[in-house]
């Protein structure tokens, strides 16, 4: 596993990995670390994201070592949601129930889904309001201890897309998106929130994300993928990379 400072970016690294299972015990450590630095009786508070990426790391972090994770401790949340119900198989709910939360002990009151089934107007509203009174605030805005976000090949992350990036400086906690192709409705936290957070991190694989990844390492087309937009004001930036998906990063081969 090799480790490189992006001189593009403050207080950002990127982590590159050789497998999914190395991605996985990095941030495995990532947890652990920051629980650890929490004060005794503390949960630690995540926001997780769907995609192929994140799952194959999710399914990934029950088959480490017991007791690596207090399960007990942490607290999920999601960064996005397809309005489809919790057992439709693009429900991100179900992809993280099914790759995570069915293989560890966690206890049920710790995990906060957005209700995909909802009318999402309203659901926007009431997940952004749940992040307000069950997370703790800095600015007067939820901040989360770890943002784990995938990236699309056309640089979206969370739902904002580039059609819509204007949501990600939404002066609200949640906002209703829709897919650029398919038009499916989602609900998504913002950039107030992410950018708040004390650490995020974009998991990333894949040799079809090779171009973006380095298009956004260097800063080309700042303005042009909500995905440059992703810098935390006062926490830190991992970009946690396989090697296909670094290839093109000047100096990661």
């Amino acid at each position: 596993m090799r480790k490189k400072n992006a001189s593009a970016m403050k207080k950002h690294k990127i982590i590159v990995a050789p497998t999914s299972l190395a991605m996985a015990e990095y941030l495995s450590g990532m947890i652990t670390g920051g629980l650890n630095e929490l004060p005794a009786k503390t949960c630690f508070n995540i926001a997780v994201s769907g995609g192929t990426t994140p799952e194959a790391i999710f399914r990934n972090l029950p088959c480490l070592k017991d007791g690596t994770i207090k399960w007990n401790s942490i607290r999920l949340f999601w960064v996005d949601e397809r309005c489809v119900p919790p057992d439709d198989p693009e429900s991100n709910y179900r992809m993280v129930k099914k790759s995570l939360i069915e293989n560890i002990n966690i206890p049920g009151a710790n995990i906060f889904r957005i209700r995909g089934e909802a009318e999402p107007a309203v659901e926007s509203d009431r997940y952004g309001a749940l992040l307000a009174d069950e997370l703790p605030l800095m600015n007067n805005i939820p901040r989360f201890d770890l943002v784990i976000l995938g990236l699309g090949t056309d640089g979206h992350t969370a739902s904002i897309f580039p059609h819509n990036i204007f949501l990600f400086s939404s002066a609200v906690n949640c906002a209703v998106s829709a897919h650029p192709a398919s038009g499916q409705k989602r609900i998504t936290i913002t950039g107030r929130v992410i950018n708040n957070a004390a650490n995020v991190v974009f998991l990333i694989k894949g040799q079809e994300k090779a171009d973006i990844v380095r298009a956004l390492i260097s800063g080309d087309n700042y303005s042009e993928y909500p995905a440059s937009l992703v810098n935390p004001v006062n926490g830190d930036l991992t970009w946690l990379t396989d090697i296909h998906a670094a290839q093109l990063i000047k100096g990661s081969t």
